[in-house]
């Protein structure tokens, strides 16, 4: 064995020499040339190039070894990534139904071209419009019971300002009704003491009367003792003289009582203007309270009318909230006006009937004033009487002691007199017992006014305790009303999802083309049943214009192809030709072949190409720059390297690793040699590195 392989290695010798050295002659042998000729034309040849070298290179001729060398400079070439792959359509799609039912509509047979849109299948409605009448008459009835929720939510909320204004106006009528109860119970004690002080008259003005029909007895007795005799006369004289002094006594103080009296009764007459002037001015006061009411009422109106306008145009989407909001706030201020303008009215009532009691009780006092003055007129007068009678008896006495009948008369005046006082004192009796009543009727008025005074504090807490139960049922409303407003917001809410989901079940009664493309397959046909739980299948559509072309690129070139780069493929049937670009790059390698889909879009107006034919795949890479040599001319060094040897300074051989990036018909490009290089082409499996070569050009072409 070992013989044999020393005979190969000796015949790859001779042939590798033959080939090198002899190669112009096997050529011309093989020309039918003679070999002599040419043999002396090589020895020319070399002698001349002997003679021509350099010193250095005949030197180097003797001990290096002879190689051929190509000088090759980079190139740019562009880059492309080969792959096979196949046809897909852009689109596919399985039309199912989604709803159940029987097919009416007649079926399009397959290759039928679709727009999108178009209705592939008609599936008979059944009681579906019947749902779908039902589920809009609940949503009707939805919407139009949210007006009155709404409305009633209003009405709730504009009754709470009332019931808080009710609950402080009631509070603040306490402490008012307690401070006329005091002032009810104040006035008690002193209606008390001028009952005492007329009660006390009472017996004084009995003791005169008494004291006057006493009187008149005496003044008869003295008539008769007058006409009777003289001397009686004169007796009287001497008792007039001295009844005198008692008589001005009494005049002085019947006259001393007058000025008191009149003064009472100033007194009580001054307090008549003032009465009536609080009266005139609290009843001036009820028209301006009553036309505010009026006004009050006519803003509430007004702001119930814009309230009312502006909830209708947010309703119906023309207004905003922000003016709703304003108008419902205008509304509850006009209201709160209103109650204020009300309280106020009542205000003024109660100060109108306040300022009547004054006005008649001053009148009282008054009547009762004059009452007193008349009494006490009427003991001036009688007191005069007594003195002038008095004096009148003393001047009768003196100048008609004689005459008789003028002491009957005087007599008489006597008489008289003494039943005038008996008139004064029964005056004064009667002046008494009115004051005993009058100060009864004060004493009577203050009680009542005490009971009233109570009544209102209890009315007032009553007020307070009604006015917080209404508040809390203002609230219940609200509540209530803000439940119905929600429940019927709910309502609407669930018929619209039923109107919509019936709508979408009508909708779903037409099946459409979902992109315009060509029908795979029939589609259903005509009564058949489509069950969309059992997956019931319309049509299969797919889209061919554009096409993809889908590729797998291995792991080593997926770097050179990017998105949107250009690409160009061949079918394997009839040799088409298709240009398009890369639309998508996996950024996911298959686990099984180490590869990463591509796919291309291609127009297929014409939809010429079909879903699934075979294609040469053409990627077109970012330009490089390379170099073309001979694939002869690879080798590896001692380490298993691709690479190319090279010519070096002082021709000495060197390696360069290398990389393959084309294959073509003339050679292979590869790079990593740098801008230019003297490849070793023949030869160069019979150096290595530091080698110093006799190198022979070989021109680009031979």
């Amino acid at each position: 064995m070992r013989i044999m392989s020393l005979l190969v290695a000796a015949l790859v010798m001779v042939s590798l020499y033959l080939v090198i050295f002899q190669r112009e002659e096997i050529i011309a042998f093989a020309a039918g040339e003679p070999a002599g000729a040419d043999s002396a034309e090589s020895d020319d040849a070399a002698a001349a190039e002997d003679e021509s070298a350099p010193p250095s290179e005949a030197q180097g001729a003797d001990g290096a070894v002879p190689v051929v060398v190509l000088p090759s400079k980079a190139e740019p070439i562009e880059q492309v990534v080969l792959v096979r792959g196949r046809t897909e359509a852009i689109r596919q799609v399985e039309v199912m139904a989604e709803t159940n039912g029987t097919v009416v509509s007649e079926p399009l047979r397959k290759g039928a071209f679709v727009e999108k849109g178009d209705v592939l299948c008609e599936i008979d409605p059944g009681t579906r419009l019947v749902t779908l009448d039902e589920a809009e008459g609940r949503l009707a009835e939805a919407r139009a019971n949210l007006p009155a929720a709404r409305a009633r939510l209003s009405e709730a909320e504009a009754a709470l300002p009332a019931a808080e204004a009710a609950i402080a106006e009631a509070k603040a009528r306490v402490p008012e009704a307690k401070a006329r109860l005091a002032e009810a119970e104040a006035s008690v004690p002193t209606a008390e003491a001028a009952l005492a002080e007329a009660l006390a008259q009472v017996p004084t003005a009995e003791a005169r009367l008494q004291e006057a029909r006493a009187s008149v007895p005496t003044a008869e007795a003295r008539l008769s003792e007058a006409l009777s005799s003289i001397p009686a006369a004169e007796a009287r004289l001497s008792e007039a003289r001295a009844s005198v002094p008692t008589a001005e006594a009494r005049l002085k103080e019947a006259e001393a009582n007058v000025p008191a009296a009149e003064a009472r009764l100033q007194e009580a007459k001054a307090g008549v203007p003032a009465a009536e002037a609080n009266l005139a001015q609290a009843r001036a006061g009820v028209p301006a309270a009553e036309a505010a009411v009026e006004e009050m009422r006519a803003r509430v109106e007004e702001a119930e009318i814009n309230l009312n306008a502006a909830s209708q145009l947010s309703d119906s989407g023309f207004g905003s909230q922000t003016r709703l909001a304003a108008a419902k706030a205008a509304h509850e201020a006009a209201k709160a006006g209103l109650q204020n303008a009300l309280s106020q009215l009542e205000g003024a009532k109660a100060a109108v009937q306040n300022a009547l009691s004054v006005l008649e009780g001053a009148r009282a006092a008054v009547a009762t004033a004059r009452g007193q003055v008349e009494s006490a007129r009427a003991s001036v007068s009688a007191a005069k009487g007594q003195v002038e009678s008095a004096k009148a008896a003393v001047e009768s006495a003196k100048q008609q002691v004689e005459s008789a009948k003028a002491a009957v008369q005087s007599a008489k005046g006597q008489v008289e007199s003494a039943k005038a006082s008996v008139q004064s004192a029964k005056g004064q009796v009667e002046g008494a017992k009115a004051a005993v009543q009058s100060a009864k009727g004060q004493v009577e008025s203050a009680k009542a006014a005490v009971q009233s005074a109570k009544s209102g504090v209890e009315s007032a807490r009553v007020g307070v305790i009604s006015a917080e139960s209404n508040l809390e049922g203002a609230k219940a409303a609200v509540e209530t009303a803000k439940s119905g407003v929600e429940s019927a917001m709910a309502g609407i809410q669930s018929a619209e999802a039923a109107v919509a989901s019936a709508e979408k079940e009508i909708e779903r009664l037409t099946i459409t083309a979902p992109f315009a493309g060509l029908l795979e397959t029939d589609t259903a046909e005509l009564g058949s049943l489509l069950n969309s739980q059992m997956g019931g299948l319309c049509a299969t559509v797919i889209q061919l214009d554009p096409i993809k072309l889908v590729g797998f690129v291995p792991e080593a070139q997926v770097d050179k192809v990017e998105q949107g780069a250009r690409a160009g493929a061949r079918l394997a049937s009839g040799g088409r030709q298709v240009v398009g670009e890369v639309t998508f790059l996996s950024r996911s390698a298959d686990p099984s072949t180490r590869t990463f889909r591509v796919e291309i879009e291609v127009p297929n107006p014409e939809l010429e190409i079909r879903d699934g034919q075979t294609a040469e795949i053409v990627i077109q890479s970012d330009t490089q720059v390379a170099h073309l040599v001979p694939q002869s001319a690879l080798t590896l060094d001692d380490e298993g390297v691709l690479g190319l040897r090279v010519v070096e300074a002082g021709n000495t051989v060197g390696f360069r690793p290398v990389e393959v990036l084309r294959d073509t018909r003339d050679g292979m490009y590869v790079s990593g040699l740098g801008e230019e290089a003297d490849v070793i082409v023949v030869g160069q499996e019979f150096v290595t590195e530091g080698v110093r070569v006799s190198p022979s050009i070989r021109e680009t072409g031979e």
